[in-house]
């Protein structure tokens, strides 16, 4: 592994020299790099205070007709403090049938570093908490996806795990080539996201791994936002009285263990140590698997998980960049009952995300978790359903990219039609029945309901007889950790859990 920073052979050795006149750039710089095409690409790093850098990004164009190359150049002057940046004007992506790879050097007076094996592509960071951190090694026929992953046009940078109180500089990782070597401790949804954006696109993919297992949304929120907004202050309240506790000598206990300020739950944390540092390295946009630490705060969610996203968008100076979600796979053993569900209040906050920020999508996995593990094996899927939402909103194709949505339903006595969109070739069902939509009257008291596939948009749903009711005013569709989802278009994309109502008995989209 390379060096936390890049330094030339010459000041390594020379222990006399101080360390402002070190040439540095952070480690998201290395050998086999990614670069972002069709945009500005920003390099910075540090040199000695008033120092001159130069900065040259050659990369060759082969294909099996020409050969030509492109190189873009800038220089710049180190601040007083030694820090410099500059942005390199864009550069477009090749033809179809050509590659580009390169060489990035930086120098310095006396002082050089050079990256080599860099390619121009798609740059995409992949975050969240375990399920987005989940290795390939340990998916479905991890031994067959391990054999089959040599491809030098898909890269692998891996964020090292640490938190901080404060914003810091660089992290720990270097970029590797995807290999049977080093694909199997990256993150599964990372690579399957990857390879199916690398094979339908034709272009190098460069993946960012930063992830971090059992991590609320808000341990990934700078300190700038998290004082913006109201619905933070408990939480931040709460770490402080921890912190405080912990220097008291008296540390809050969680499973057995002493909780101090420097915790990954800690608001702003993970975003400190582990995001940060990556600003504003040029991307084409985020994954993101994340929620189930925020489940028992579910409406809360709903205000600080878009907080989170603009925060992001705001930092990295892109603009709206896309940002494609997970919502939570199902889980837990199934009720006979219609329940009030965390889980599913989740997954309605992350649905709403879409509609109250622009350029984002979500996979629908409601089908493929497992009852007795929150971190089911089927990433393929995952990954395949993030390439479709990232094929729509980022690259703007006409494609299929999810299963269907509520639209509006009109209730008749004891029966509703319910009308549908993103139904692509029509709805469908899986398996033998239509299952899992549940009706209610004024009171809310929710039943499972008989429901039947009429047109190529429309769901009629009709109470039961022995529930006694005469007018349907709110519908909830897989509503449940662990629902029997059935509903699915045409194209093999599942319906998106929804409900009409709200805890109060409001309902919408009735009309």
């Amino acid at each position: 592994m390379l060096s936390r920073w890049l330094i030339t052979a010459a000041i390594c050795l020379s222990t006399a020299l101080p360390a402002s006149a070190e040439l540095k750039l952070p480690s998201i710089f290395s050998d086999n790099m990614v670069v972002q095409g069709d945009a500005p690409i920003h390099v910075w790093g540090e040199a000695e205070a008033g120092a001159n850098v130069s900065v040259d990004l050659t990369l060759n164009w082969k294909s099996s007709n020409t050969a030509s190359s492109s190189t873009r150049s800038h220089s710049t002057v180190a601040g007083d403090d030694g820090h410099w940046k500059v942005e390199l004007n864009p550069i477009e992506f090749a033809p179809e049938d050509a590659t580009a790879s390169g060489s990035l050097t930086v120098k310095s007076g006396n002082d050089s570093a050079t990256f080599n094996n860099v390619l121009l592509g798609d740059v995409w960071i992949c975050s969240g908490q375990s399920n987005m951190g989940w290795q390939v090694r340990n998916s479905n026929n991890a031994k067959e996806e391990i054999a089959n992953a040599a491809n030098p046009n898909i890269r692998l940078f891996t964020v090292k795990k640490v938190t901080s109180l404060e914003p810091v500089d660089d992290v720990e990782g270097t970029w590797v080539e995807c290999s049977p070597q080093t694909v199997p401790t990256f993150s599964a949804v990372g690579y399957f996201f990857g390879r199916e954006m690398q094979q339908h696109l034709d272009r190098p993919i460069g993946l960012i791994n930063t992830s971090w297992g059992g991590t609320p949304s808000e341990a990934w929120t700078s300190k700038e936002m998290i004082e913006q907004v109201e619905e933070f202050d408990p939480l931040v309240a709460r770490w402080n009285e921890i912190a405080r506790r912990a220097e008291a000598g008296n540390p809050q206990l969680f499973r057995g263990k002493p909780l101090d300020g420097n915790n990954p739950h800690r608001p702003a944390n993970i975003y400190n140590a582990m995001i940060h540092p990556l600003i504003p390295f040029t991307i084409k946009g985020a994954i993101w698997y994340q929620g189930e630490s925020n489940a028992t705060r579910a409406h809360q969610y709903r205000t600080i998980f878009p907080a989170m996203i603009t925060d992001w968008r705001k930092n990295w100076g892109q603009g709206d960049f896309p940002f494609i979600l997970v919502q939570l796979a199902n889980w837990k053993q199934r009720s006979e009952n219609p329940y009030e569900s965390p889980w599913a209040e989740l997954r309605e906050a992350q649905s709403d995300t879409l509609e109250k920020l622009p350029n984002t999508g979500m996979a629908v996995t409601i089908d493929i978790g497992e009852a007795d593990d929150i971190h089911p094996r089927n990433k393929q899927d995952v990954g395949k359903r993030l390439a479709l939402a990232a094929r729509k909103v980022a690259y703007g194709e006409d494609i299929v990219h999810s299963g269907p949505t509520f639209k509006s339903f009109k209730a008749e006595g004891s029966q509703a039609k319910v009308q549908f969109e993103n139904t692509g070739s029509g709805l469908m069902t899986q398996g033998d029945e239509l299952l899992q939509f549940e009706v209610a009257e004024g009171d809310g008291r929710f039943v499972f309901a008989d429901a039947e596939i009429v047109d190529s948009e429309t769901v009629v749903v009709t109470a039961p007889k022995d529930s006694n009711i005469e007018s349907i005013d709110a519908i909830r569709y897989a509503w449940a950790e662990n629902p029997q989802a059935t509903l699915y278009n045409r194209e093999g994309l599942p319906a998106v859990p929804f409900r009409t109502d709200d805890r109060k008995g409001a309902t919408f989209g009735k009309e």
